[in-house]
C-alpha cells in the first residue's frame, strides 16, 4: 500500500523530536519489563528494502543490549535442514526481563522459501497448518507476540534498491536475492496474501505498516510497539557519586604508554 503522493511527508524535526519521545518510552518499556520478567517477542517481516532494520535500529538505539536483542539468523545449516522447522527459532526466544526482535523469522518459510523453492509443497503445507497453533503456544506460555509487516510499493522499492546499488556505503545491502524478488513480485505477492490468511488470527494478528514514508513507519510501528504493552515507569532512589579515592595511587608516566595519535591536535575550527 503506497502513501498518497500529495500528503506532506514528515519534516526531519518533527521526526528527530517524535523519535527522541519515543526512545524515552522505550527505556521505561525496557526497565518495566526487565523488572517484571515479561517476556517480549518482535516478528519484523515485509518485501526487500521495505525498512525493516531501519526500525529495528531506532528501537535498539538507546536500549540496553543485554535486555533487548536481535535475532537475524542466517540460512539453516545442513543439520538445522532436519530438524523440526521452528526449532532453531525456539533457541532464541525471550526469556524473563527479555526482548527480542526477529529481523524475518519462521515466516522464511511462507514467503522466500516458498516462492524460491527452498521447501517442498508439504513442508509449506505443514508450515501454514501448525504455525497458528505454534503461535498460540507462546503466547499461553507467556510471551508477549507481536507481528509487523512492512508494506511498499513496487515504485518505492525500485527506488531503494537504486540507492543501494549506487551508494557505497550501502551496496552491501543489495543480494542477488533481490534482484530475484523483482522479478517475482506476482509471486511474492500471492504467497504473502495466503500467509496473510492462514496466520493473521485473532490472538496474534498481523499488523501493517505503511512504509512508503520510512521516518512516519518507524514512528507509527514504535509507537503502536510501545501501546500494546502495559507498562509502568520505574523510579530510581537518588544517588550522590562520593568522592573518588585517589590515596596511595600514582600515576604512570603518559610517556610509558601507546596512545592511538590525535588526528585532530592542533585543529582549529
Amino acid at each position: 500500500m503506497a502513501n498518497n503522493p500529495s500528503e506532506e511527508k514528515l519534516k526531519k524535526k518533527d521526526y528527530a523530536q517524535e523519535l527522541e519521545r519515543l526512545q524515552v518510552e522505550l527505556v521505561k518499556l525496557q526497565e518495566w519489563i526487565k523488572h517484571s520478567g515479561l517476556k517480549v517477542a518482535v516478528i519484523f517481516e515485509g518485501r526487500d528494502a521495505a525498512g525493516k532494520g531501519g526500525v529495528i535500529k531506532r528501537i535498539m538505539e538507546k536500549l540496553n543490549p543485554r535486555v533487548c536483542r536481535i535475532a537475524a539468523l542466517p540460512k539453516p545449516t545442513e543439520r538445522e535442514k532436519t530438524q523440526w522447522y521452528f526449532q532453531r527459532y525456539v533457541a532464541h526466544l525471550p526469556s524473563a526481563g527479555e526482548i527480542v526482535l526477529f529481523d524475518r523469522s519462521w515466516y522464511n518459510r511462507a514467503g522466500v522459501e516458498k516462492v524460491m523453492g527452498f521447501c517442498s509443497d508439504e513442508e509449506y503445507d505443514e508450515f501454514l497448518r501448525s504455525c497458528p497453533e505454534f503461535e498460540r503456544m507462546l503466547l499461553r506460555s507467556g510471551i508477549i507476540l507481536l507481528k509487523y509487516w512492512f508494506s511498499v510499493s513496487d515504485e518505492e522499492q525500485e527506488s531503494r534498491f537504486l540507492k543501494r546499488i549506487n551508494t557505497p556505503i550501502k551496496r552491501w545491502k543489495f543480494s542477488p536475492m533481490d534482484l530475484e524478488s523483482r522479478g517475482r513480485w506476482a509471486e511474492y505477492s500471492a504467497a504473502k496474501d495466503k500467509m496473510f490468511a492462514y496466520t493473521d488470527t485473532k490472538q496474534c494478528p498481523w499488523w501493517v505498516v505503511d512504509a512508503d514514508d520510512k521516518k512516519k513507519a518507524r514512528i507509527n510501528c514504535i509507537s503502536h510497539l510501545i501501546s500494546h504493552i502495559p507498562y509502568e515507569e520505574i523510579h530510581y532512589p537518588h544517588i550522590e557519586l562520593p568522592e573518588v579515592n585517589k590515596e596511595g595511587y600514582v600515576r604512570a608516566p603518559a610517556d610509558s604508554q601507546t596512545f592511538v595519535p590525535d588526528r585532530f591536535s592542533g585543529h582549529k575550527p
